[in-house]
């Protein structure tokens, strides 16, 4: 028989021996949260409780005979599977009850615990309940509760049944080369998902329920041996002083655990990719995963790991550092090229060829506003436009996105409003800003768009130095969970630069990130391909 263990504070299911992490003293329950030994007394005070919802399931069951109820099965319409509660419990009481009536048990029926040993005999998952907390929790997770006549306790059995997504194709992080799967809504899904992919005893899996209203099961993943503990711990602590009444996606948590709030940077990296994540576990970091959300929590999170895609270890070291290079161009173009438009155009136009300066000349000869006001628009309009795109159904929305761009712009320049300078540097832009893997990335360049586009339309190139000097020093100040955001550029660490901005072969990559972890560093034996082969 085995017993599923339940708490609202970390459970740690695949080490016993190791240091439990300290969580604050659980209140004892009330007398009058107490289950009741009498039946009818428990079922109206879970009725009272839930307020006769109707989608709560009640079956009273009478054993040997007897005229009252001596089980009710209680499960909610949707959460619980029906077929499972039939075959697992219903039919192994009507077989308990045919034996008491022919005399072929040897157990009474009056006695409700030798009741309830017979019933679990046969079930593989389940645990005991002793309080309307616990009971509650438990049946609106999708659990069946079956309480006894003359006993104060019942049982909690796992009989989940709601539909899920199931294992899908990711469609935030497209690759040409790799797994297609994906992570769903369920937690159970994601985990084993994850557990396929690193079959390590040292992977452990802690869960706790977090939300006064939604009880939202919250799991955190490390690789015992190999996370630095002191991360595992801050990860552990900023969770549990966690007091809000619901979370209903991973955003939630990111925002309240994370360093720094003032800042456009994500500091806590999401995926939805198993393999992103086995990846990021084998590094030594942790992850935290969210019932409900396909999109799993990665801590520490670093600068560098916004511009790495996961198919940069899938190809070969010369085509993805090529790749990666072009991921650092486009974060320059995508920040810089409407500020340096504006700021060469109104302040520095001898920086120009003669030849240039006379056609940008002539195109804004007919331009009303200045080129600070029109890259604006421009960037205004692009902005409004991609929003639509995404808020809009699959079927149109990028067929009126790109629509609207074409005919929006030729429209602006025939009507002499934008020049058609500006319309292919604004273009540009945004392709570049496309390139960046991670959305909550390309979301923080575009925002520092329009101020170093004020600062250049004021102050030229001196106001576009200013503002990335800012953002260079507000950029090394950042710290996730403790770790140096810029590493390994600031504090410069040589042997980090392996896997940065350019990616060594598989082979030559021997040890972990030295910044995140000091212990169990060594990755793989230095050995060449053709040396191992002779």
């Amino acid at each position: 028989m085995r017993y599923r263990r339940k708490s609202n504070q970390f459970t740690n299911k695949t080490q016993a021996s190791a240091k439990e992490p300290p969580s604050p003293a659980k209140p004892e329950s009330s007398s009058s949260d107490i289950l009741n030994c009498n039946l009818k007394a428990n079922l109206q005070q879970i009725k009272k409780m839930l307020g006769n919802s109707t989608d709560i399931i009640i079956r009273e069951v009478p054993v040997s005979g007897s005229k009252e109820p001596s089980i009710a099965v209680i499960y909610t319409d949707g959460l619980a599977d029906p077929k499972e509660i039939n075959n697992s419990i219903m039919r192994p009481i009507s077989s308990i009850s045919e034996g008491y009536k022919d005399g072929s048990s040897c157990s009474s029926p009056l006695d409700g615990q030798h009741l309830l040993d017979d019933i679990t005999s046969g079930l593989k998952d389940f645990s005991e309940v002793q309080d309307y907390t616990s009971l509650l929790h438990d049946l609106l997770s999708g659990d069946t509760i079956l309480i006894f006549e003359g006993l104060n306790k019942g049982i909690s059995v796992s009989t989940p049944g709601w539909k899920d997504r199931g294992v899908t194709e990711t469609s935030a992080e497209n690759v040409v080369r790799g797994p297609r799967e994906a992570f769903s809504e369920s937690i159970r899904t994601n985990t084993a998902l994850v557990r396929r992919k690193i079959k390590d005893p040292d992977l452990r899996l802690e869960t706790q329920q977090i939300g006064r209203r939604t009880q939202t099961n919250v799991s955190i993943m490390f690789i015992q041996g190999i996370a630095n503990e002191k991360i595992v711990q801050e990860v552990r602590d900023r969770l549990a002083v966690i007091d809000v009444d619901g979370i209903l996606e991973s955003g939630y948590i990111e925002e309240i655990i994370q360093d720094k709030t003032l800042t456009p940077f994500p500091t806590i990296y999401n995926t939805e990719r198993p393999d992103v994540v086995a990846a990021e576990l084998l590094e030594g970091k942790v992850v935290i995963l969210v019932d409900g959300t396909p999109f799993v929590l990665v801590v520490p999170a670093l600068f560098v790991s916004f511009l790495h895609a996961a198919e940069d270890y899938y190809q070969r070291a010369d085509i993805s550092s090529f790749l990666r290079m072009l991921r650092y161009l486009s974060i320059f173009i995508s920040l810089l090229a409407p500020s340096l438009y504006v700021a060469i155009s109104t302040f520095h136009q001898e920086m120009l060829p003669t030849q240039l300066l006379f056609g940008l000349a002539s195109q804004r000869e007919q331009i009303p506003f200045p080129a600070f006001v029109e890259a604006l628009l421009m960037e205004l309009t692009f902005e409004i436009l991609r929003e639509a795109g995404v808020r809009l159904p699959k079927n149109i929305g990028s067929a009126i996105s790109i629509v609207g761009t074409l005919v929006i712009g030729q429209a602006a320049v025939e009507a002499g409003i934008i020049s058609a300078a500006m319309v292919i540097v604004v273009a540009t832009t945004a392709i570049s800003s496309f390139v960046l893997p991670s959305f909550n990335m390309s979301i923080a360049f575009r925002m520092l768009r329009f101020p170093l586009m004020l600062l250049a339309g004021s102050f030229g190139l001196f106001g576009i130095f200013i503002g990335v000097t800012t953002l260079i020093l507000h950029l090394c100040s950042l710290r996730s969970f403790g770790i140096p955001y810029m590493a390994p550029f600031a504090p410069l660490i040589p042997d980090g630069q392996k896997d940065a901005i350019i990616r060594l072969p598989h082979w030559l990559l021997l040890t972990r990130p030295r910044i995140i972890n000091k212990k169990n560093m060594t990755r793989r034996k230095s050995t060449p391909p053709e040396k191992s082969r002779e």
